[in-house]
């Protein structure tokens, strides 16, 4: 005897009915798109069409990064105002009172802040884009996006803290009478100039950070010791000529100049900015073109 399907539809026996999919029966998983994702080799694997879509993302993790850097703290946001003070007053004694530290005509205290404004970010933003991988290590197994995204979240997210700097670099100058000259105009450039120095040097560190664990341990001396070869708390033309060159070739020396130059009115060294600016773009496209061939390593590593 043969036997006839039954069709649930009306609960008698015959062909078996076909129903459409419905929200209650979705469709097959055969039926989905899916996303095949593969890397990619020489520069097309810096895909900025893509960073581009996941502006959204950027934008959340720059907020997160900033929220995240005073959760949980007494003081809160006075930290973004309490720690560069910190760093001028006892920079100011040590080297203005005690070394006699000149300062090409200007108050020291206004000298060394014009000086630590970038460097402070620029220092900052660089510790805080090494350890970007390693802290989100969860996120890296589990959802697909850019993974230089995290990086950069923590290099904007320091932005907030220079606008705080220069803040109080503004009142700073009121006391001591100070005006700066239509040169200020260029501080915008110098900016971005530091962004792409940080960038760059972030990219670079993150991606060695996430392939040898142990290089996150010397990344804070290796910034102390890198102040102390910028012209931050002395001037440039301090050092003798024929070591001068030692200076040329560090992208922070034309860069914490230009600021010194745009905020207390002096003469620019155009020549010492050029060969920051040149060396800052070529530490930037390096440190992207590594982060990304360095990518496919992540997940099994972190």
């Amino acid at each position: 005897m043969s036997t006839l399907p039954l069709d649930f539809a009306t609960g008698h026996a015959g062909a078996a009915s076909t129903l459409p999919p419905t929200p209650e029966t979705p469709a097959s998983p055969a039926n989905l798109p899916t996303l095949d994702i593969r890397p990619r080799c020489g520069w097309q694997a810096v895909d900025f069409k893509e960073l581009l879509r996941f502006h959204e993302l950027l934008y959340f993790l720059v907020w997160r990064d900033i929220k995240v850097q005073y959760k949980q703290t007494v003081l809160g946001p006075a930290w973004a105002v309490l720690r560069p003070l910190a760093n001028l007053v006892v920079f100011s004694f040590v080297f203005g009172k005690l070394a006699g530290m000149p300062s090409q005509g200007a108050p020291y205290p206004l000298f060394l802040y014009a000086g630590l404004l970038p460097w402070t970010f620029f220092s900052a933003a660089v510790l805080g884009a090494t350890g970007s991988l390693l802290n989100n290590a969860h996120l890296l197994s589990k959802v697909y996006f850019p993974r230089v995204i995290l990086p950069t979240s923590s290099v904007f997210a320091e932005l907030t803290s220079l606008a705080i700097s220069f803040l109080i670099y503004g009142c700073m100058m009121l006391g001591y009478g100070y005006l700066p000259g239509a040169s200020v105009a260029l501080l915008p450039v110098l900016v971005l100039l530091t962004v792409i120095t940080a960038l760059g040097i972030g990219y670079l560190l993150a991606g060695l950070t996430v392939m040898y664990h142990d290089v996150r341990f010397v990344i804070g001396s290796l910034m102390g010791a890198w102040m102390y070869v910028s012209p931050v708390i002395y001037p440039a033309d301090l050092v003798p000529g024929k070591l001068r060159w030692l200076l040329m070739i560090n992208p922070m020396t034309g860069i914490i100049d230009a600021y010194r130059s745009a905020l207390l009115n002096q003469p620019f060294n155009w020549l010492s900015l050029s060969f920051s600016a040149v060396i800052a773009v070529g530490v930037f496209l390096f440190g992207l073109y590594f982060f990304y061939r360095t990518e496919r390593h992540f997940v099994d590593v972190a």
